[in-house]
């Protein structure tokens, strides 16, 4: 009854943030309709959406380019960020060097390095991949390294007791506990290689939906940049909700569904 009674309700709040994004988009139509401001400022939606279907084909091709770059990116990002994360909280002196100039990196405007990619790794998908695991990276090394630091100590001091390995400690008590913590850095980490792709795209475009919008906007064509902001919001939100799910799956145990669940029952 729990895994229905979960169902249930994330097709609730499904169903109202539709009815809120149709409420939204109802407002924004009439508005237009009614106020009449110049197109080159605000159009209506239901001139997004001609613009859309007009030539669908390419703006789902520069998506999809926009979609593997930043996929690409994650997964880099997710693998990366673990590993330092190990070494980071195993390693005083990692700490001291590897934490430090993450954080150093993480103060540098990402617009402003992207041009040094341009120029060491070409005009290609790499340098926009580099931007987005640049950005990607850091929320994930500092929710991991604080999940995994964040486990019990008595229950670290059992195993060792129990003559248990550093490798055994941290793949059955320090990741199982840092999962959490873990999702967390990567549904902000997803965000921003999305952020990270487009930001790429701006300064060395030639495909993905960053450089329709550059296109677009040297055309004056503000129905086709508000096309691919919708489509890009739709895919950081597609994203983000598929790491929920993932999360929902992998972590049933954990408080927050147990509390979805005891708040629902007590309902």
């Amino acid at each position: 009854m729990t895994g229905w009674r979960k169902f249930l309700m994330g097709e609730s709040r499904t169903r109202d943030v539709l009815l809120v994004l149709a409420a939204l988009v109802a407002i924004w139509e009439l508005g237009v309709w009614h106020y009449e401001p110049p197109r080159i400022f605000l159009p209506p939606p239901s001139a997004i959406l001609a613009e859309f279907l007009t030539t669908p084909e390419l703006f789902i091709r520069h998506m999809g380019y926009t979609l593997w770059t930043t996929l690409l990116a994650f997964t880099i990002s997710v693998a990366l960020g673990i590993t330092l994360s190990v070494a980071i909280v195993y390693s005083r002196l990692l700490e001291r060097t590897i934490y430090t100039l993450l954080v150093a990196l993480n103060s540098v405007p990402k617009v402003a390095l992207a041009p040094l990619f341009v120029i060491w790794l070409g005009t290609g998908m790499e340098p926009k991949i580099a931007v987005a695991v640049m950005l990607a990276l850091f929320p994930i090394v500092i929710d991991t390294v604080l999940g995994l630091r964040s486990v019990d100590p008595d229950m670290v001091n059992l195993a060792r007791a129990a003559r248990a390995s550093q490798l055994q400690i941290l793949a059955k008590i320090r990741f199982p506990n840092a999962l959490p913590s873990l999702f967390a850095g990567m549904k902000v980490a997803i965000s921003f290689a999305l952020v990270g792709a487009i930001v790429g795209e701006f300064v060395a475009g030639g495909n993905g939906l960053g450089f329709l919008v550059l296109v677009a906007q040297g055309q004056f064509d503000t129905t086709r940049v508000f096309v691919s902001l919708v489509l890009l919001g739709l895919m950081g939100t597609a994203l983000f909700y598929a790491l929920d799910f993932a999360e929902r799956l992998m972590l049933p145990w954990h408080v927050s569904q147990r509390g979805e669940g005891g708040s629902q029952h007590g309902g």
